[in-house]
This record gives C-alpha cells, sequence and structure tokens, in this order.
C-alpha cells in the first residue's frame, strides 16, 4: 500500500457505533469512493480492492461495517423490509458527515449495489458517479435459490465459525438477516424500481455471467431503468465477487468510466 494513510474510525450513530476504514493516496485526488458491502460482508472482506482502487484512481476510498456487521456495533433488532432504501439516510449519511464527504462517488457489493443506486438517488445533487457490483435490481427466484443452496452450507459444522472470523457473536445475526430477509414473504415485492429513475449521475453496472445469485436481468434492469447515463459490462466467467474474482478487469472498467 506505498503513498497510501491508512485509518481506522469508530463513527456514533444513534442506533450504535459503525466501524470505517479510509485508503487516502498522499496526493489524493477527485471525489471520494464510498463502499457499500455485501449480506454477509464488512471491512475486512474487501480485502485488497480499496487499497488497489485508490492507488488506480488516486483517490480517497472510504469501507464501513453496517450496523450489525464487522466491528461496528450490534444490530437491535431485525432487518425491515426497507432496509436496502433506508441505508443513504442512516449509516451512509454518518459516514459521509465524519467524514466530511461533500460530493461522493459510491460504489456497492450485492444488495450494497442496491444501497448505492439508493445513495445515488437520495443525494442526486452530490452523487458524481455509482458503480454497482453483481447488485440485485429485484428478487429473482435465482437469487433465493443461492441463497437456500448458502444455507444448507452454513448449516453443515464449522461453517458459521468462517463468519464469527469477520463478525464475532454477530455472526448468526449477520446470516439470519440475509437469510430471513430475502426469503420472507414481506420482501417478495422489493425492487429498485422507483429508486431508478432519480439516479441522474454516470452509471456503471458490473456484473459475471457465472454470477450464482442473479442473472444479467439485473444489470440490464438497472441500466435500463436509471435516470441518467448507464453502461453495462458483463464480465466472462465470472461469479458474484468481481473485484475477488477478476479485479484487474474491475479496477479497467472503472477507470475507463472515471475517464
Amino acid at each position: 500500500m506505498k503513498d497510501l494513510i491508512v485509518s481506522q474510525h469508530m463513527i456514533g450513530t444513534p442506533q450504535g457505533r459503525l466501524f470505517a476504514q479510509a485508503w487516502t493516496p498522499t496526493q489524493a485526488r477527485g471525489e471520494p469512493f464510498v463502499l457499500l458491502h455485501d449480506s454477509l460482508g464488512c471491512v475486512a472482506l474487501w480485502r485488497d480492492f480499496p487499497a488497489q482502487l485508490a492507488q488506480a484512481t488516486g483517490r480517497r476510498v472510504v469501507a464501513y461495517d453496517r450496523l450489525g456487521f464487522g466491528r461496528s456495533d450490534a444490530h437491535p433488532g431485525h432487518l425491515r423490509p426497507g432496509f436496502v432504501e433506508a441505508e443513504a439516510h442512516e449509516g451512509f449519511a454518518a459516514v459521509r458527515g465524519h467524514f466530511g464527504i461533500d460530493d461522493f462517488l459510491v460504489l456497492g457489493h450485492s444488495v450494497g449495489g442496491g444501497m448505492a443506486v439508493g445513495c445515488a438517488a437520495a443525494f442526486a445533487g452530490q452523487c458524481r458517479g455509482l458503480v454497482s457490483e453483481s447488485a440485485q435490481a429485484f428478487v429473482e427466484p435465482l437469487t433465493l435459490d443461492g441463497i437456500r443452496a448458502a444455507q444448507r452450507q452454513f448449516a453443515e459444522p464449522g461453517q458459521l465459525q468462517r463468519l464469527g472470523k469477520y463478525h464475532g457473536d454477530k455472526a448468526e445475526w449477520v446470516l439470519r438477516a440475509w437469510v430471513d430477509t430475502w426469503l420472507s414473504e414481506a420482501f417478495a415485492g422489493w425492487s429498485l424500481d422507483a429508486l431508478l429513475p432519480r439516479v441522474h449521475c454516470p452509471l456503471l453496472s458490473l456484473h459475471g455471467d457465472q454470477d450464482e445469485f442473479g442473472s444479467p436481468a439485473h444489470p440490464r434492469r438497472i441500466t435500463a431503468l436509471a435516470g441518467g447515463p448507464s453502461v453495462m459490462q458483463l464480465l466472462p466467467g465470472c461469479g458474484h465477487v468481481p473485484h475477488r474474482e477478476q479485479p484487474a478487469a474491475v479496477l479497467e472498467a472503472i477507470g475507463r468510466f472515471l475517464a
């Protein structure tokens, strides 16, 4: 992480403290990126991607653990059906306030991609660019099948301990928040359809053509309904985590998008 200043932060909110980390080039330029993690994710699970993104773009990169995840405080209850849309005004707003971020770029992975759409819609005047990666735009049978398969896998001995390495004693809550929310009847009609027309910044939708949690129907819908200029890129031979599976291709796509 040459020429990067890495700092860690605890951010107070009315619901609890959020853990955040920033990667800042010594000659940082342009609007910072804020990263939003997936349903089982956290800052640590981005691994070296934030540092790679900061070095490749010369921009500050900020990632945070949502409430209930990683090193943030425990969530006081259950995720409500509107949790994707609400994140813009809750954790994301607190992070922007803490770092003094005005104009921004936002990148979200999986459900974090839906949250990134919500952030771009809620703060349309300040969002300068949106990158969605493997984002779900609606509740698709393929997504639910993937979640059921993961639930069976996590029921095997030792599998939940893998989550505990990153989420501590919150691991069971993290798993149930993902599985129970997405498989619930209350969530069955959820989509990004109402938010996307309010996204006016340039949008890049990245998706692996082998994504086990969503078909290419998602990036097609995201780019078709977005209210601003949008481009979709399907990554051949790639599954649900492009920034880990094909980091060079992801960074190259983001570089072209920013240019």
